[in-house]
C-alpha cells in the first residue's frame, strides 16, 4: 500500500468522541478540532507506514494511530526521546 492511499482521503478522516478526548488528553492539545490538527500533522509528516490495518503517522514528536479501511484516528501518543532520535 502506498501512503498516498491516506493523503488522498484526508476528507475521510474522522474520531469519535471517546477518541477525541483519548487524543487531547494523551497530547495535551489546546484545541477541541482534534481532527483538523491530526490532519495537519499528516500532511507534515516525517513518516507514514501501513502496518496491517492501521497507518502510523510520525510528525512534530507525535505518533498518529488511523484504521486504513474507516480512517478513524484511533489514538496519538508523544514519542518518547528514544523513539524521537531513532535510538542514539
Amino acid at each position: 500500500m502506498d501512503y498516498c492511499d491516506l493523503l488522498g482521503n484526508l476528507d475521510k478522516i474522522h474520531t469519535t468522541e471517546l477518541g477525541a478526548v483519548r487524543i487531547k488528553r494523551n497530547l495535551g492539545l489546546p484545541t477541541d478540532d482534534v481532527v483538523n490538527w491530526c490532519i495537519q500533522r499528516i500532511q507534515q509528516a516525517d513518516s507514514i507506514s501501513r502496518k496491517g490495518k492501521n497507518w502510523h503517522v510520525t510528525a512534530d514528536g507525535v505518533i498518529l494511530t488511523i484504521n486504513a479501511h474507516s480512517y478513524t484516528i484511533i489514538t496519538a501518543h508523544k514519542l518518547r526521546a528514544q523513539e524521537n532520535t531513532g535510538g542514539q
